[in-house]
């Protein structure tokens, strides 16, 4: 194999991970599909091949410091974009159903492909804009687990992503180094919408100057049916 994988190894080691080499040819075959396609259409500034292992397929494998996955059975991925972190846990653990969601048919079409280029089963594509989604039946309240990357300010994504997890279960918010006074701005946004904050889990894994951060938040009550409310009225009057 040209590519040499020792990070993404030593990095799924540390976080207690080991990878079959059905795996391993997965994530060389999504780097290749992500790269060519990327020349097309805008889906990472991110190519050279240590820095998707770092910052695409490592950060998306971090949550299970802070959650074991392989509990989750149902995990929605809001606003997936390139895939990240939806494809990479559908990688991890195949026999779970990931729901992947983007307001852009074009990167739909993209993770279709993708899904039976890596032959995996069990994703559901769905072209909608969350706080759309989150008043309709059939995604609200269904999913144990919810993630989102690099979307939005967390008051705004939390509107956004809580509706859709069922009570008791927990959204996952993978942020950078602005977590904290995010997390500042949210106590009301957390209050309304019956959720609290869990855990922070900042991971550095060996040799990377590169720190991976995850809140946990736990929904703990249905979330109020006036919520998500329509997206002018989110950007314009945040929680």
């Amino acid at each position: 194999c040209m590519y040499n994988l020792e990070i993404l190894e030593k990095g799924c080691e540390e976080l207690g991970i080991t990878l079959s080499d059905t795996q391993k040819n997965q994530f060389i075959r999504f780097y290749e599909y992500l790269v060519e396609k990327n020349k097309v259409m805008n889906l990472t500034g991110i190519t050279e091949f240590d820095e998707v292992l770092v910052k695409h397929f490592l950060d998306s494998l971090c949550c299970v410091k802070a959650v074991d996955m392989s509990k989750v059975k149902t995990v929605m991925d809001i606003g997936t974009g390139a895939g990240f972190p939806g494809v990479v846990l559908k990688i991890l653990n195949p026999e779970h159903p990931v729901v992947l969601m983007d307001a852009l048919q074009k990167r739909l079409s993209f993770l279709q492909e993708v899904c039976s280029e890596l032959g995996l089963q069990g994703v559901e594509l769905v072209h909608e804009r969350a706080e759309e989604a989150g008043q309709k039946k059939e995604y609200r309240s269904q999913y144990d687990c919810a993630v989102s990357r690099a979307v939005a300010p967390l008051p705004i994504l939390l509107e956004y992503c809580i509706p859709m997890v069922k009570t008791g279960g927990v959204f996952l918010a993978y942020k950078g180094p602005a977590l904290q006074e995010e997390l500042s701005a949210s106590s009301h946004a957390l209050g309304l919408l019956g959720c609290t904050v869990e855990s922070v889990h900042k991971i550095t894994l060996d040799g990377e100057d590169w720190e991976h951060i995850i809140a946990v938040i736990r929904k703990e009550k249905p979330t109020h049916p006036i919520y998500p409310r329509r997206q002018a009225k989110i950007k314009k009057d945040p929680l």
